[in-house]
């Protein structure tokens, strides 16, 4: 007796069974934000003013009216506007180390907002303790997640304070550095700055996580 024909197994479903053991940390959507997020920072940090053309001692004096100030504030900030923002990210980062606890819940909530659903694969669902979940129930835990780490518990007073502290160094600096000096023509208003690389780099993972809502 003939034995039956063997059914040939497709190379599709092959492929499709590999692309959704896929690690999200392994699609194209995360590479490409890893790319276009190291470009655009090389890009940004390209515009940065020189650090002893911003500390120049002969160039500091004191503000004599409030209007005057704010006036410095605004031009100072429009030419080193990559060093401000430096100053403070530099100011959160020291904030963070010094609370690895923080920094660590941080980290967690960044994690779980990149591998559970920007960079998750659409056509995979999220399965936790053998419960599937929605997308819509992924974003909403996410975000009360978010809520509660930010607002109800010692993180968000730490990074309000960095902000503050960095705020403040900005602003002191920019009241009392003479801008006369600075070449301020070469200044386009709407030129993109130290964070202008979040838009950008976020591109690609915001398109599959608008079209899960």
């Amino acid at each position: 007796m003939a034995s039956p024909p063997t059914l040939p197994i497709s190379s599709q479903s092959n492929a499709a069974a590999a692309s959704q053991s896929q690690p999200p940390i392994a699609t194209p959507a995360f590479r490409a934000f890893i790319s276009r997020m190291s470009s655009s920072l090389r890009h940004a940090f390209a515009q940065r003013r020189p650090w002893s053309e911003m500390i120049d001692r002969t160039s500091m004096s004191r503000p004599e009216t409030l209007a005057e100030a704010y006036s410095r504030i605004r031009k100072n900030f429009s030419y080193f506007r990559v060093n401000y923002l430096t100053l403070i990210v530099f100011a959160l980062a020291v904030s963070l180390i010094t609370h690895p606890f923080s920094l660590l819940v941080l980290l967690g909530l960044l994690a779980s907002w990149c591998f559970l659903y920007l960079f998750r694969p659409s056509d995979q669902p999220l399965v936790l303790f053998g419960r599937t979940f929605a997308d819509r129930e992924t974003l909403g835990i996410l975000v009360v997640l978010t809520v509660f780490v930010v607002f109800l518990t010692s993180v968000g007073s730490l990074l309000i304070s960095a902000l503050m502290v960095g705020m403040a160094i900005v602003c002191a600096h920019g009241a009392f550095r003479v801008p006369e000096d600075l070449f301020l023509d070469d200044q386009e208003p709407n030129s993109s700055g130290f964070l202008s690389f979040l838009g950008g780099a976020a591109a690609p993972a915001a398109a599959p996580a608008v079209a899960r809502v």
